[in-house]
């Protein structure tokens, strides 16, 4: 393994999630006043002067759409908002705001220190150039520019890195100088920055970088992928990276838990979903009831005769969904990098999704998912954009496992089957089947719903041919063009 991993402790991305629930209406009045004292309490701690007018400010601040401290309510541009700030916040429908409480004093105040500090800052810099070596001139540039990313200064912050890496030799450090910049693009929801520097982040670590910086990059451009929708992308590394994860500085474990199965759930095939999700030690460690939990960590996870990728079951003969209690997670994993004590997370509707959707109870899958866009959905930043998106995916997910085992199936029978009315059932596999997502066709009079089974000897000759089509019109293309050289040389 390499030497330990550098510039890990800044940005704090659990103050990015409390900046989220702040403005969050799916968020509890409770969970609301948690993350508003803990960002006040941060933001004095660590001195945060930009951080904290990025927020709050009275004319444009992110939080303040009211203009505390102001007689009118100022009218911001979208064009003058910063850079990043509407993937901050939730996106409300309604005209209620959240006044995050700014106050002049306070910050002035943490701006001369934020002051003082800079200038101890270029002091150790100077004297290291006068009486010390590059090493030690390096140190002192890193620090500052963990200090911008420790006040939440995004600009500084991310020239600082650049100024860093520039000047260093060990690609250890160089791939460490990246993930920060990752972070900083996570923190202030800046995709395209994420993207390119995920992207210079491979490059590093293909050159030669060590075990642990690759299985840390793994959860990085996991998460990036879930936030772009690339589930089917997201899903191998996020699972990857649950064995080996040490990656606390992005997110906690039971965040990658839930990112993982939920990834998984909805991009992986039946097989491969039963292998990395249903039966995976790790995951059932953390879902499964007391037995499964115990036989996981033992690592004597359940692989018999029911490990095939066997036919669906009726929902009538599916067992009830069993409700693991809370897990607190903070002690699994291992890393030098500081955690936050992590609070117990109930996972009961996670565990009823993916059990659910495999066992082809179809009525308790409909009621976890409902749970799950509840406890999870909706109060993650990263999961809250696409929250609507993989709801409606999942649905299709289930109609299409329940549809694929037969020929033709009760209109009434599949809606008592998923706990819905007819008339629901009936509008919501008509945007289905108009998209070609499903291949079936609903028949209201007699009320059967008929799957047309796509023949696969069919369309591979409808692929060759259309190939073959486009094939030979390259080739007439490329005869007539050596036809009219050979005449230009006569």
């Amino acid at each position: 393994m390499g030497s330990e991993p550098q510039y890990a402790k800044y940005p704090n991305l659990s103050l990015a999630q409390d900046i989220f629930t702040l403005t969050n209406a799916s968020a509890t009045q409770t969970s609301r006043q948690t993350s508003l004292q803990k960002l006040q309490n941060a933001i004095s701690e660590h001195k945060m002067a930009p951080l904290y007018r990025y927020l709050a400010h009275p004319s444009d601040g992110i939080l303040n759409a009211s203009g505390e401290g102001t007689t009118r309510k100022p009218s911001i541009p979208n064009s003058r908002r910063p850079n990043g700030a509407a993937s901050m916040v939730a996106r409300r429908r309604g005209s209620g705001t959240f006044d995050f409480p700014w106050d002049d004093q306070l910050y002035e105040k943490l701006k001369a220190e934020n002051e003082d500090e800079l200038e101890s800052f270029q002091k150790e810099e100077d004297e290291a150039e006068e009486k010390a070596g590059e090493t030690e001139v390096q140190a002192a540039r890193g620090k500052r520019a963990e200090f911008w990313a420790r006040v939440g200064d995004k600009e500084k912050a991310l020239s600082s890195y650049e100024a860093v890496f520039e000047k260093t030799g060990v690609l250890g450090t160089k791939i460490d100088l990246v993930l920060a910049i990752i972070r900083i693009g996570i923190f202030f929801g800046d995709r395209l920055e994420v993207k390119k520097n995920v992207d210079r982040a491979k490059t590093l670590v293909e050159s030669g970088g060590d075990w642990d910086r690759r299985n840390r990059l793994k959860a990085y451009q996991g998460l990036h992928l879930l936030t772009t929708r690339s589930y089917n992308l997201a899903a191998p590394l996020l699972l990857d990276s649950l064995s080996t994860f040490t990656s606390y500085e992005l997110c906690s474990y039971s965040s990658l838990v839930v990112y993982s199965v939920l990834a998984g759930s909805i991009s992986l095939k039946r097989v491969d979903f039963k292998t990395k999700v249903y039966d995976a030690p790790e995951i059932r460690a953390i879902l499964g009831d007391g037995e499964e939990k115990l036989s996981a960590l033992s690592g004597a996870a359940a692989a018999g005769p029911g490990a095939g990728d066997e036919e669906m079951k009726d929902a009538s003969s599916a067992t009830p969904t069993p409700a693991p209690t809370a897990v607190n997670l903070t002690a699994l994993g291992s890393s030098t990098t500081p955690q936050e004590v992590e609070a117990p997370v109930d996972f009961t509707p996670l565990a009823g999704l993916v059990r659910s959707l495999y066992v082809g109870n179809y009525q308790a899958f409909f009621l976890a998912l409902a749970a799950v866009e509840e406890n999870f959905l909706s109060q993650d930043r990263y999961l809250y954009e696409h929250r609507g998106w993989f709801v409606r995916e999942m649905r299709l997910r289930g109609y299409q496992q329940l549809l694929q085992s037969y020929r033709v199936v009760g209109l009434g029978s599949m809606a008592n089957d998923f706990g819905i009315s007819v008339d629901f059932l009936d509008r919501d596999l008509a945007k289905f089947i108009a998209a070609d997502r499903i291949p079936c066709t609903i028949d209201r009079v007699n009320k059967i719903i008929e799957t047309n089974r796509p023949d696969d000897k069919n369309k591979q000759y409808a692929d060759v041919v259309k190939q073959g089509d486009g094939l030979i019109t390259k080739l007439q293309k490329y005869g007539q063009a050596v036809r009219l050289r050979g005449s230009e040389r006569g």
